[in-house]
């Protein structure tokens, strides 16, 4: 019974560790991009926007993350700007960004600060509460009779 908490305690110390360093990690990589960002040039000031880090083999990013950020440009229409950027052509701008695997998404405020990073598929509604936490305000849906059919991603190449 003693060796069973011992592991225990041992797991969810482990667990803790990892969690706090994944924590550290991303708010470190928020602080470095703090100053003017690279890879925003397409902002329009004033309106939240999520960048975009994909390959053109990555599964995973043409079958959940893509789909999940048109689901959520449907919703929000032109009230956020997704900037998909190709990581394999723009390296630069991926080392700039930190990013290390893909699909990565950054979440940046009206005023074109980041203010969240996602390392992995982010569902459309985790990418809307940090739009919504970024923009300091709830984001309003559209009405299907407003939704046109425009391609939500601007691409980077």
């Amino acid at each position: 019974m003693a060796e069973l908490l011992v592991r225990t305690a041992w797991a969810l110390g482990i667990g803790f560790f990892g969690f706090c360093a994944y924590w550290a990690i991303s708010a470190l990589v928020l602080r470095r991009l703090r100053k003017p960002a690279s890879g925003l040039e397409e902002l329009h000031p004033g309106m939240p926007a999520i960048l975009y880090f994909t390959t053109p083999n990555c599964q995973p990013c043409k079958t959940l993350q893509r789909p999940a950020l048109k689901r959520l440009f449907e919703d929000l229409g032109h009230q956020v700007k997704v900037i998909q950027i190709d990581a394999t052509q723009r390296p630069d701008l991926a080392d700039y960004w930190g990013v290390l695997s893909v699909p990565t998404t950054f979440i940046i405020d009206s005023k074109g600060q980041p203010r969240g990073v996602n390392h992995g598929v982010a569902p459309a509604e985790k990418l809307r509460r940090q739009l919504e936490a970024a923009a300091g305000r709830p984001l309003t849906t559209r009405t299907k009779a407003s939704q046109a059919i425009h391609s939500p991603v601007i691409e980077r190449k």
